[in-house]
């Protein structure tokens, strides 16, 4: 099955709530965006243990850290008025450029 490519609500930098999953309830900022994976990596949200081996970065190896990407389908962006969870609209402002809007409370996303 070929994954469809549909237009992102969130973007790198957001505020994100986990809806769904292990991580459910915890909050974090949006670091990377995988856009042909519909999954984006959220700082310490859907932490992994990774066995690395001794290189030149981790001289003793041992295990890391590390977040892993979650599915944008599980995370909601966070309103920036009231501070819950909200779904993602789009209005022209003003200037008549398209912007991101909280559907909770109708603020702009900036």
């Amino acid at each position: 099955m070929e994954n469809k490519k549909f237009k992102l609500k969130i973007r790198k930098g957001d505020l994100v709530k986990v809806i769904a999953g292990d991580s459910k309830g915890q909050q974090g900022k949006v670091t990377e965006i995988l856009v042909e994976k519909n999954r984006a990596v959220v700082e310490g949200i859907n932490m992994i243990s990774k066995h690395t081996k001794p290189n030149a970065a981790n001289p003793n190896g041992g295990i890391v850290k590390k977040e892993a990407p979650i599915h944008i389908s599980n995370l909601a962006l966070v309103d920036p008025k009231t501070g819950a969870a909200t779904r993602v609209g789009r209005k022209k402002n003003d200037a008549g450029k398209l912007v991101r809007v909280a559907k909770k409370s109708g603020e702009e996303i900036k």
